[in-house]
């Protein structure tokens, strides 16, 4: 009797909580903060409807039924194993069912790759034509010190890292109150792709022997070292971003984290001797230097087997200025271009601006790799001058910019164009100055 007693409460409750449940977006909750020597990560509960909206894997999606009744996966079977999903069904519908594991998810990208903000994607599109919805997740922290996790629209804007059977068993489910659950997730924002396959890879194998084709299906990278005349540009970038992490000649050495791109942390460390930058802000930066589409590029180096980059002569034209030392391995060269401007930067920017210049951070550190994609790195490399002179010469007529002004305050997309743009203006002033 006492048993029923119990019970019956419960049943009524989770009917009331079925009638009154309806996600909206924006959709906001509650967030932990978690550091660990890979990165910062976000640990939240997400309802499974809301997941199965806005979560993906690179071969498979849920897409709600027209009749708003569950949903349908759609996309390849092959890494998938379809009786495994509906045992996990089964399992969900049971009264006893509970996930205690996390399911890991990489934020802020789409099926094609990283999302850009609207100003980053059209950087000379007039701030009031461009779209005022945001899009990427996000985590703020509010005056009590506790940080809650956007999630703006109910986009597919999450990668799934590691969980997909559990989660995609939700779309065999009998019950469809189940959607209602609560799933622990562990949430990176803005995690390069290369390092989202080296984490799934390191859990997966730490737990069970993994068959090195699904991570190749998943992600498009070997979890095997490969030649580096095979790397696609992504892959090149991040090597590139790790080395200058811990060059004793970087002058990003210790200054690169894996954490969002606009992490309340990172905006608080972003000032004087303290300043950091996120991996995916220098992962972009330099990947734009040798591709306008990395994920078109890696898609040709693998299909339908893989190949040297130097194969992309004959794929789609490509205009990024280091194009050509891409494509004929010449990453030294690449390295030192890199290298070479950020001294130039630090000589001309860093090492005299005030604590709360904004160009230490990340609008500021965006807007100096434009600088370079835009401006310097073909030049540098038709003139055959790649010196840190060379950059110092055409960075200098800017460095006398104070980028604290409160012209430079928008951290969004549109700042960076703000300092860019300042920039570029004393860059063509002086150039007009000396023709004249």
């Amino acid at each position: 009797m006492a048993t029923h007693l119990f019970l019956f409460p419960a049943a009524l409750m989770v009917s009331s909580i079925e009638d009154e449940f309806m996600i909206t977006f924006p959709y906001t909750t509650k967030a932990i903060q978690v550091r660990q020597p890979l990165g910062l990560f976000y640990v939240v509960a997400l309802p499974a409807e809301l997941l199965l909206n806005v979560a993906f894997s690179d071969t498979m999606k849920a897409a709600a039924r027209p009749d708003q009744n569950g949903y349908d996966l759609d996309g390849t079977q092959r890494v998938f194993q379809p009786k495994r999903l509906s045992q996990i069904g089964g399992y969900i519908d049971r009264q006893d069912s509970a996930f205690p594991n996390s399911i890991i998810l990489a934020a802020n990208f789409r099926t094609d790759g990283l999302i850009e903000d609207e100003e980053e994607a059209a950087e000379d599109v007039p701030d009031e034509q461009l779209s005022a919805q945001p899009r990427r997740w996000f985590v703020t922290e509010h005056d009590d010190g506790c940080l809650s996790l956007t999630i703006p629209t109910g986009e597919k804007l999450a990668a799934i890292i590691d969980g997909q059977h559990r989660l995609f068993g939700f779309t065999e489910i009998e019950h469809q109150d189940r959607l209602q659950m609560d799933l622990l997730c562990s949430i990176y924002l803005d995690l390069p792709k290369p390092y989202q396959a080296q984490l799934f890879a390191t859990i997966n194998s730490t737990q069970k022997p993994v068959d090195k084709s699904l991570t190749y299906e998943l992600f498009g990278y070997n979890i095997l070292e490969e030649p580096a005349s095979q790397w696609s540009p992504d892959k090149l970038a991040v090597f590139f971003t790790r080395r200058l992490a811990i060059d004793e000649d970087s002058p990003l050495k210790g200054k690169i984290v894996i954490a969002p791109k606009k992490d309340t942390v990172l905006a608080e460390l972003s000032a004087g001797a303290g300043w950091r930058v996120s991996t995916a802000v220098v992962v972009e930066g330099i990947l734009r230097l040798f591709s306008t589409n990395p994920k078109r590029d890696t898609q040709y180096l693998l299909s339908p087997r893989q190949k040297e980059r130097s194969a992309l002569h004959d794929g789609a034209k490509d205009r990024s200025p280091l194009r050509e030392l891409y494509l004929t391995n010449n990453d030294a060269l690449i390295f030192t271009i890199v290298l070479n401007f950020l001294k130039a930067c630090d000589f001309e920017f860093w090492s005299k601006a005030s604590a709360g210049s904004f160009i230490f951070k990340t609008v500021g550190v965006q807007a100096l790799f434009d600088i370079l994609r835009r401006k310097l790195a073909a030049a540098a490399y038709g003139e055959r001058d790649v010196s840190i002179e060379f950059f110092r010469t055409h960075l200098h007529p800017a460095a006398s910019i104070d980028f604290a002004g409160d012209i430079f305050k928008n951290a969004s997309g549109s700042g960076r164009t703000i300092i860019r743009r300042a920039i570029e203006e004393r860059m063509d002033d002086s150039v007009t100055s000396a023709s004249t």
